[in-house]
C-alpha cells in the first residue's frame, strides 16, 4: 500500500504514515475501544494522530474513572464493616474494679493473702507456738493439751471458712477471664475484618493502579512525543517558507 493510498479509519481522510499508527501497534484496551465504535475497521487500518489522541484521553479517563470506582467500593466497605460492629472494646480490668463490692473485695484481699508465704510463716508460728505452750505448761497455759484437739478444732473452722472465701475469688477470676476472652475475640475479629479490607485495598493498588498510572504515563510520553515531532515539522515549515520567502526578495530585487 502506497504512502498517498492511506487513510485514517475514523474520517477516511489521507494520512501518512508519519502522521498515523496501524492498529495493530496499538495497545489492546486502546484498540478494542476503537474498534467498538468502527467493527468494520482491521488491524491492518490505520488512524491519524488527532483521533487517535481523542481514544487515548478516553482510556485514560476510562482506567481513572474504574480505579476511583473500585478504591470507593473498598472504602464503603470497611466504613460499613467499622459501623455494623457495635460491641465497644472496654478494659476488663477497670470495669470489674468499678463493680467491686465490699465482700469481693474482702475476699480478694483473703486469697491474696491466703495464697501468700507470709501466711504460711505467720501460720506456721502460731501453730509452733501453740504446741509449745500448751506442751510445756508455759506460763501455767494449759488450755488444749495433747493431742491439740482444740487446736484441730480451730484448723476446721479456719479451712471451712477460708475455702469458701477463696471460691468467691476464683469465681470473680473466672469470670474475668471470660470477659478477657470475649473481648479478645471481638478485639481480633474486628483487626481481622480490617486488616482483609486493607489487603483488598492494597491488592487494588498494586494489580490496577500502579499499572494503570504507569501506562498513562506511556501515553503522556508518547503524546509528548508526538508534538515535539509537529513542533519540529512546524519549524521546518516555518524555516523553509522564511527561505523561500528570502529567495523571492533577492530574486525580486536582482529583476529591479
Amino acid at each position: 500500500m502506497a504512502e498517498n493510498q492511506l487513510k485514517c479509519l475514523v474520517d477516511g481522510a489521507p494520512v501518512s504514515l508519519e502522521t498515523s499508527l496501524q492498529l495493530s501497534e496499538l495497545e489492546v484496551g486502546l484498540r478494542n475501544r476503537i474498534k467498538r465504535d468502527y467493527p468494520q475497521g482491521k488491524v491492518t487500518d490505520y488512524i491519524c494522530g488527532h483521533h487517535l489522541l481523542k481514544y487515548r484521553l478516553e482510556h485514560v479517563d476510562a482506567m481513572i474513572n474504574a480505579d476511583l470506582k473500585q478504591t470507593k467500593k473498598i472504602n464503603h466497605k470497611l466504613t460499613k464493616a467499622l459501623q455494623s460492629d457495635d460491641y465497644d472494646i472496654i478494659d476488663v480490668n477497670d470495669s470489674l474494679k468499678e463493680s467491686l463490692t465490699f465482700g469481693q473485695k474482702v475476699s480478694d484481699d483473703v486469697a491474696r493473702f491466703g495464697g501468700s508465704w507470709g501466711f504460711i510463716f505467720v501460720f506456721m508460728f502460731v501453730l509452733i507456738g501453740w504446741m509449745i505452750v500448751n506442751g510445756l505448761h508455759l506460763f501455767g497455759v494449759n488450755f488444749d493439751n495433747y493431742p491439740f484437739i482444740l487446736l484441730n478444732l480451730v484448723l476446721s473452722c479456719v479451712a471451712a471458712i477460708q475455702a469458701p472465701i477463696i471460691m468467691m475469688s476464683q469465681n470473680r477470676s473466672a469470670d474475668r477471664d471470660r470477659m478477657m476472652a470475649e473481648n479478645d475475640y471481638h478485639v481480633n475479629l474486628k483487626s481481622e475484618h480490617e486488616l482483609r479490607l486493607l489487603h483488598a485495598k492494597v491488592d487494588h493498588l498494586a494489580q490496577n493502579q500502579v499499572p494503570h498510572t504507569m501506562e498513562i504515563e506511556r501515553f503522556q510520553l508518547e503524546i509528548l512525543g508526538e508534538i515535539r515531532q509537529e513542533l519540529a515539522e512546524l519549524r521546518e515549515a516555518k524555516a523553509a517558507a522564511s527561505t523561500e520567502r528570502r529567495e523571492s526578495h533577492h530574486e525580486n530585487v536582482d529583476n529591479r
